[in-house]
């Protein structure tokens, strides 16, 4: 892949506008012309991400410059991206929204600007005319180092709608390239953290999808967005690696781990645990792990060979019932568990490690209980670990993200994975033998020594 690969940013004046219909709709569309189309996202979500791959047929990947840093977003997209005819990016909130208190950090205009990539605003038109010129021009004279290239007008009317819309924008000097009408038929169903994943609804995904891509295709003049995607400047500096990420400093004698067994790490999936960085798996693979997957709602057991267990994000509080009733693999966990094996548990993972999830029975691993609240908890955090674990040794700085409806009580073990700075002072999380379980969803791309402690403890325990 050249690393000037055609790329577009999907943005918008704020949520809810139908950034996620247009990125993949015209992700699908693109899919369809017989491109082959990097999908992206920026941020932390992990629900989009099984849309795009569903409209292009690749893992969807994030981009989140407070997760992973700045420096490191344009070598994840060239690794991303690679080998593909063009890539599409979808934003985050408000196109200048980023991480609380932190100016532009991680906002859409900052990882457009890192990429150097054109922005389309899709704007929400239902309750303007006129007025739409204002809020384009704003958008994009607000910061001069952002490139809005043009403007997709989404919710139009009627045919007069749409005439006095384009008569607004003409003065404004951003062109109109899609205007879209009302359309049921690519609505997605939500619930309490947002989309419901495609992994739960697959034939109605798989069904908006189409839908969307069909929409965008109507709608879209797609020759001058791919026009604006080619004209993104060209980015310097090598794809991210894997291999280089996970490899020993030179300081260290790395371990001869050819002459030892390839671990297997079990990593949680299904429709309980949907959530899983595409990095993640990488850094396991090269470090040295067979990476095989397994669904805690229908698999009685842990794949065979079992020495390392990785349980992501998802809604275990959805499948309680299903998860609980499943007794022969919480059974395996906990003996996984005790056994001393490194376990990595992230939000979902948590709560599936606990005692009782809505008082159904989980593993048992942790003597802590779960339960539903109406309290949504979500923000990025800055975290230090507080214990050596199998992850990292005390004092490691790792940035991380929260998104749940649930309470773990206690919130923390005897000894705490992460002391957390903000909303306010507090340790949080579990380690316990090879246990290290936490709210926090954390991208081990900015830490890469996780992925390799995790594999050599594997190939220890």
């Amino acid at each position: 892949m050249s690393p000037s690969v055609p790329r577009l940013v999907i943005a918008a004046p704020s949520s809810g506008s139908g950034k996620t219909t247009v990125a993949t709709g015209l992700m699908a569309a693109l899919t369809a012309r017989g491109l082959a189309v990097s999908p992206h996202k920026v941020g932390p979500d992990y629900i989009d991400p099984g849309y795009h791959a569903l409209a292009t047929g690749r893992v969807g990947r994030n981009l989140d410059a407070y997760l992973c840093g700045p420096e490191l977003v344009g070598p994840l997209f060239v690794h991303g991206a690679r080998g593909c005819d063009i890539a599409v990016v979808e934003g985050v909130m408000g196109l200048y929204d980023g991480a609380a208190g932190e100016g532009e950090l991680a906002s859409t205009a900052h990882v457009a600007k890192l990429l150097r990539a054109p922005v389309v605003l899709v704007v929400d038109a239902s309750s303007q005319s006129r007025s739409v010129a204002a809020l384009v021009h704003g958008f994009a004279s607000w910061d001069p180092e952002v490139r809005v290239g043009g403007v997709i007008l989404n919710k139009v009317a009627s045919d007069r709608h749409e005439e006095l819309l384009r008569d607004a924008l003409d003065s404004v000097g951003v062109p109109v390239l899609g205007v879209l009408r009302r359309a049921p038929q690519v609505d997605t169903p939500s619930r309490h953290l947002g989309l419901v994943p495609v992994a739960e609804r697959r034939a109605e995904a798989v069904a908006a999808v189409a839908a969307m891509g069909a929409q965008v295709s109507d709608g879209c003049d797609l020759d001058a967005l791919m026009a604006l995607a080619r004209g993104a400047g060209a980015l310097s500096g090598a794809a991210w690696d894997p291999a280089e990420a996970v490899a020993p400093p030179t300081h260290e004698h790395p371990t001869r781990s050819a002459e030892k067994p390839t671990p297997v790490v079990a990593v949680a999936g299904g429709e309980a645990f949907t959530f899983s960085y595409a990095e993640h798996t990488e850094l396991l693979t090269a470090a040295g792990a067979d990476v095989v997957p397994f669904d805690p709602l229908r698999d009685e057991q842990l794949p065979d060979g079992t020495r390392g267990l990785v349980i992501g994000g998802g809604f275990p509080e959805v499948y309680a019932a299903e998860l609980s009733a499943n007794e022969p693999l919480r059974k395996a966990v906990a003996a996984l568990a005790e056994f001393g094996a490194p376990v990595a548990a992230e939000c979902a993972g948590l709560l599936y490690l606990c005692r009782e999830l809505d008082g159904r029975p989980m593993c048992g691993v942790l003597d802590a209980t779960a339960r539903m609240s109406e309290r949504l908890t979500l923000g990025y955090r800055d975290a230090v670990a507080v214990s050596d674990s199998v992850l990292a040794v005390a004092g490691t700085r790792m940035r991380g993200h929260e998104f749940h409806r649930t309470v773990v009580e206690p919130g923390s073990g005897a000894a705490p994975a992460w002391g957390v700075r903000a909303p306010r002072r507090r340790v949080e999380g579990f380690v316990q033998q090879g246990v290290h379980a936490s709210y926090l969803h954390t991208h081990w791309a900015s830490v890469p020594g996780a992925a390799r402690r995790f594999v050599e403890r594997c190939r220890t325990s």
